[in-house]
């Protein structure tokens, strides 16, 4: 029974990827999301203030791996290496990022805050002159770990609570229930926005204030599959065999009950996303000078008139990042419903 189970489920899983697969504009969106993933989470390599590696007075140095004190170089009057201002001989030379700035370094070379697009800051610079192109690279990659941070703990949280309320039922699900309806009917933005307030969060703690709340909608849905699912033949003969509640929950119930997991999840993650930009926006999330695409967007309202370059390009990155999430969530939507058509 469990090997012609199984390979139902890996045949039916194989159509449902087949038809996402059909959806070009759903693959394109994949390999677009995955390039910007890998860009930021790779984002010392293309933007830094420091040589890849470089060859000073005979010697190689890699600043990009390993952190030089100044004495190094001959300069006794600086605390952090400014390679920039090394002058590099005939036989010296340096391999740079494509962009040259940090996330966190101002631009001193211009005479105001924030400045237009230049060849050295092609994005310009935000109020304090850190280059925009630089902050929207990196603030993507804390933007993506709250993101999917959120979305894992309240699923596990959701799954876990939602499956033993469906499975067991009676007691358990009328207590379970009554505490996922108390939980919804909170205030939940104003709580949040209220206990965020009071400490200093980091991205975990912000994942975990989330999470706190999050996890109601999943855990009816994961009630509903199990309600649907022990009854079936399946469940009924897996304990006639003595098979215990465990594996009955995580090997024969669970896994034919991922659709909401698996059909909701680019729907959350991308509300994620959004959730922790109108944080930042606020000043309520993310704590300064981490780079945030809701603090370059706080920055666009106050320089609208004269500083655009901080509204136009904090926007198309919020916007692509939600488009592209979001065609993957009505592909995977489509490619799971069962009327679609088959192979």
């Amino acid at each position: 029974m469990g090997l012609i189970e199984s390979r139902i489920q890996n045949d039916l899983t194989l159509k449902r990827y087949r038809r996402f697969k059909r959806n070009k504009t759903a693959m394109v969106s994949v390999w677009l999301l995955a390039l910007l993933f890998f860009l930021s989470f790779t984002a010392e390599f293309w933007a830094n203030n420091s040589p890849h590696i470089m060859k000073y007075h005979g010697k190689i140095y890699a600043p990009l791996f390993f952190d030089y004190h100044p004495s190094e170089f001959a300069r006794e009057d600086i605390y952090v290496m400014d390679y920039r201002a090394l002058e590099f001989g005939k036989d010296d030379w340096a391999v740079w990022p494509l962009v040259q700035w940090d996330a966190y370094e101002s631009n001193k070379t211009v005479a105001e805050y924030p400045s237009p697009p230049t060849k050295y800051n092609l994005m310009g610079t935000d109020d304090r002159g850190r280059d925009v192109l630089t902050r929207l690279l990196y603030g993507l990659r804390y933007t993506i770990i709250f993101a999917i941070g959120a979305w894992f703990v309240s699923y596990m949280i959701g799954v876990i609570i939602g499956s033993v309320m469906g499975y067991f039922g009676g007691k358990v699900d009328l207590v379970g229930m009554r505490m996922v309806e108390i939980i919804q009917t909170m205030p939940v933005t104003l709580i949040l926005i209220t206990i965020i307030s009071i400490f200093t969060p980091n991205i975990f703690v912000l994942i975990l204030f989330v999470s706190m709340f999050d996890w109601t909608k999943i855990a009816i849905f994961m009630r509903a599959q199990f309600l649907q699912l022990r009854q079936r033949e399946f469940v009924e003969a897996a304990r006639a065999l003595g098979a215990s509640n465990n594996r009955i929950i995580f090997k024969h119930i669970l896994p034919n009950g991922l659709t909401p997991i698996v059909t909701f999840a680019p729907f959350d993650i991308a509300a994620n996303i959004t959730y922790l930009s109108i944080l930042d926006y606020l000043g309520l999330g993310l704590r300064a000078p981490t780079p945030s695409w809701g603090e370059l967007l706080q920055q666009a309202q106050k320089w609208f008139s004269t500083a655009e370059w901080l509204v136009w390009w904090p926007s198309i990155a919020l916007v692509l990042t939600l488009t592209l999430l979001i065609n993957i969530g009505l592909a995977v939507r489509d490619a799971f419903d069962s009327k679609s058509s088959v192979g």
